[in-house]
């Protein structure tokens, strides 16, 4: 394993931490709990766009309750910085969801996520959204 790589790093461990996120997104958007809920580590949390913490459950619940339903989330390419079994990812994306039935506006947000590689594989341990406005 590379002891470090840069945001744009072509290594296969960079492109494994990329396909792996991109896995996770195709899972969520899915709903597809049993794909889901091993690319996440069991103390993931989620800071949503308005600063509400979500724990793996809570999320993956919501999810699979349908309170949460993503229609589209499709991410743009995505920077790795990876040392030591450890990876911060950072990529801009465009989501469509609906939350409480009602559905949210299309819109562009950041995503920062941690990765840890564990048990063979990475998962995600951290992961925070921030909405980007439209004057961006």
């Amino acid at each position: 394993m590379p002891t470090h790589t840069t945001d744009m790093d072509g290594s296969p461990e960079a492109e494994d931490i990329r396909d792996t996120e991109r896995s996770r997104l195709r899972a969520l958007v899915a709903a597809d709990m049993e794909a889901a809920r091993p690319l996440h580590a069991s103390e993931f949390q989620l800071i949503t766009p308005i600063g509400m913490p979500l724990s793996k459950d809570e999320y993956l619940g919501a999810i699979a309750s349908g309170q949460i339903k993503y229609l589209m989330w499709e991410p743009g390419p995505i920077a790795v910085r990876q040392h030591q079994g450890h990876a911060v990812i950072r990529y801009r994306a465009r989501l469509e969801i609906v939350f409480g039935g009602h559905q949210v506006a299309p819109g562009d947000y950041w995503h920062t996520d941690t990765y840890e590689y564990r048990d063979g594989r990475w998962m995600v341990v951290w992961s925070q959204a921030t909405a980007i406005s439209q004057t961006s």
